[in-house]
């Protein structure tokens, strides 16, 4: 029985933390500092800690998944492809794009790089970041009611 409940546990503090993050703390962040560059550095910060967080929660919920025997195959799967599909969006969206606007930053020099030739690129990957973003917190919505019934069945 303390499987199927740290299952779910993991699922929710992994969607949670997504949800606050990126739709609570970062808009107030954005909205009550001044300096985009401070905003910029203290949700990149925040941004970094959500991202190791996730790889942890997708590396637990890969074991407790796999340790759910009572689990039927067909819900099994379903978990596994849930938290492979979330790990791809932070791998994608984190790991693979932040990179990028990280040098496109540096490539800006003491002018913002919102100030810089590079703007619409920016512009374009910081969007796409966003569609992961997004897509993994409605597959985290997913993700805990599927364990929630994986262990309710």
């Amino acid at each position: 029985m303390l499987i199927p409940r740290l299952r779910l546990l993991v699922a929710a503090l992994w969607a949670g933390s997504l949800w606050a993050v990126g739709y609570l703390v970062a808009p107030t962040l954005s909205a009550t500092l001044a300096d985009r560059k401070l905003f910029g550095t203290i949700v990149g910060s925040i941004f970094n800690s959500q991202a190791w967080l996730s790889v942890g929660c997708a590396a637990a919920m890969l074991v407790l998944v796999f340790m759910a025997k009572a689990v039927d195959g067909k819900r099994r799967r379903t978990l596994y492809w849930l938290v492979l599909a979330m790990l791809a969006c932070t791998v994608l969206g984190y790991f693979g794009i932040q990179p990028m606007l990280a040098t496109l930053r540096a490539a800006a020099g003491p002018q913002e790089v919102m100030a810089s030739e590079q703007r619409t690129l920016f512009g374009i990957l910081h969007g796409v970041s966003a569609v992961f973003y997004l897509v993994q917190s409605v597959l985290g919505a997913v993700l805990v009611v599927k364990a929630a019934e994986a262990n309710f069945k």
